[in-house]
């Protein structure tokens, strides 16, 4: 017997799981909406199953058998020190599962009902959820695309035992004697830089002249430093050409100034970069528009050109970062319930889990003067901060942009210990409105990082207390 495919309704279907599409399940359902949301494979997305997270405790972890190593500067000697690279993994996998267990648990509490298989669009208001047994259709008054992005494979390195892209990478389950990274942006640099701190002997080829083009060249500098300190090798206007790959290894060809260069390891890491996943769904169907590279085209509303169908994360224009995927969930979840809510990524921080980190929030002091804006560029270096200096990590500074005219913080970039979270408070400062004079008359505790913030707002007032004017 044929059991018939009777459509299920809903007022707002969601497509994709990560950490835009829960997000957005979530906050449609808070706001009143009957919710669905469509996952592919795992809730949690890549961020949390194969991205920022497992990447995140890999890094940790790594950092964990440095220190294990090299703390005699704090009179801590360990001899034959020993690492079980198999519970590093399954550390990662503990972190893994209990925050997409969480997830999972937030749905169910907002009510959202959870339909997995892969979701493809009859037309603007049907919806065909299929998986290998079945197929179900679903109708609905609004629908948000949060499909996220997969590795972009080069043609002449196809992913294989040794060739691996990000999710192979996490997953390793040795710590290779040698390995190549092709890309120096966010994600070779972070895992790279993991493997480098596990012992691995790493070779990063990168086609531009700099690593992290995102990021200043002051900033990098730390970065480049610390990596070279690990045995790591940076090479840059390197053209990566081919790979022969045996069993136990392969051999990279790549060209610097016109010669031809090999290299041996036992893994070859491919990390250039993501494309959007927006080419299995049927948009074509209800004709939403998309740029030439498959991007969704979205207003401010991230609403797309057909009224009812948002999308948000890795398949709209825009850095691919979890946090901006989170912010326009709820963005457009707000914006089907009425609500007057629009993007605004001015105070959207970038930020690299390199060693040290790296982090970033609207103007740099290039593009304010690229803008025409009279600015201020303050800094200040962790140097001269105690809690830097009682941590072992004097590398570093905080660079505060502000308009010169006013005082308005507008910018800042930070290279150091913590700047991963040290970015937030200037992240508020822009939101809010706020100029140097209220960062340097804000109270913050001693001894903390947190001072560098103080310290590097009265160097932008003419009047520093811990460094010579």
């Amino acid at each position: 017997m044929v059991v018939g495919d009777f459509p299920i309704e809903t007022d707002t279907i969601v497509i994709g799981a990560g950490p835009g599409g829960y997000v957005a399940a979530i906050r449609a359902a808070q706001l009143g909406q009957k919710v669905t949301i469509v996952e592919k494979n795992t809730v949690g997305g890549v961020c949390l199953n194969v991205g920022c997270i497992p990447s995140k405790a890999l890094i940790t972890a790594g950092h964990r058998y440095e220190h294990a190593q090299h703390s005699e500067n704090f009179g801590v000697i360990a001899e034959n020190v020993r690492l079980d690279f198999s519970k590093v993994q399954a550390f990662k996998e503990g972190v893994v599962k209990k925050l997409t267990g969480g997830v999972a648990g937030l749905l169910k509490g907002n009510k959202v009902d959870i339909a997995y298989g892969e979701a493809y669009f009859v037309d603007a208001n049907t919806l065909k959820v299929m998986d290998d047994k079945s197929s179900q259709t679903y109708t609905f008054k609004n629908a948000i695309i949060a499909t996220g992005s997969r590795p972009i494979e080069l043609p002449a390195f196809k992913y294989s035992k040794r060739v691996l892209d990000s999710t192979g990478a996490l997953n390793l389950q040795e710590v290779p004697e040698k390995l190549v990274v092709i890309g120096g942006g966010v994600i070779g640099l972070e895992l790279g830089g993991a493997y480098a701190s596990f012992g691995s002997q790493v070779t990063i080829l990168e086609g531009a002249d700099d690593i992290l083009l995102g990021f200043e060249k002051q900033m990098t500098q730390p970065v480049k430093k610390k990596l070279k300190s690990k045995g790591a090798e940076i090479v840059t206007k390197a053209l990566a050409k081919g790979v022969v790959e045996t069993e136990n290894g392969v051999t990279v060809t790549y060209e610097v100034k016109g010669e031809e260069k090999t290299i041996d390891a036992d893994y070859l890491f491919v990390m250039v970069g993501r494309r959007p996943n927006t080419d299995e769904l049927g948009l074509e169907q209800v004709g939403v528009k998309m740029s030439d590279r498959g991007l969704i085209e979205i207003d401010k509303q991230c609403r797309t050109n057909v009224s009812n169908i948002y999308a948000i994360g890795d398949i709209v224009a825009g850095p691919q970062l979890a946090h901006k995927a989170s912010y326009e969930a709820k963005i457009a979840a707000e914006a089907i319930s009425g609500h007057p809510s629009e993007i605004d990524y001015l105070g959207i921080p970038a930020v690299v889990f390199s060693d040290p980190e790296l982090a970033s929030v609207g103007y740099t002091e290039a593009s304010a003067k690229e803008e025409g804006i009279d600015v201020i560029a303050a800094k200040f270096p962790f140097a001269a901060n105690g809690r830097a200096l009682s941590l072992d990590e004097a590398d570093g500074f905080m660079k505060l942009i502000t308009r010169k005219d006013d005082g308005l913080v507008i910018g800042a970039q930070i290279a150091g210990a913590g700047a991963s979270d040290m970015i937030s408070e200037l992240g508020l400062a822009i939101e809010s409105g706020m100029t140097a004079e209220d960062l340097a008359m804000t109270i913050h505790a001693h001894p903390t990082l947190g001072e560098i913030t103080m310290e590097t707002a009265e160097v932008a007032l003419g009047n520093p207390i811990h460094i010579i004017k």
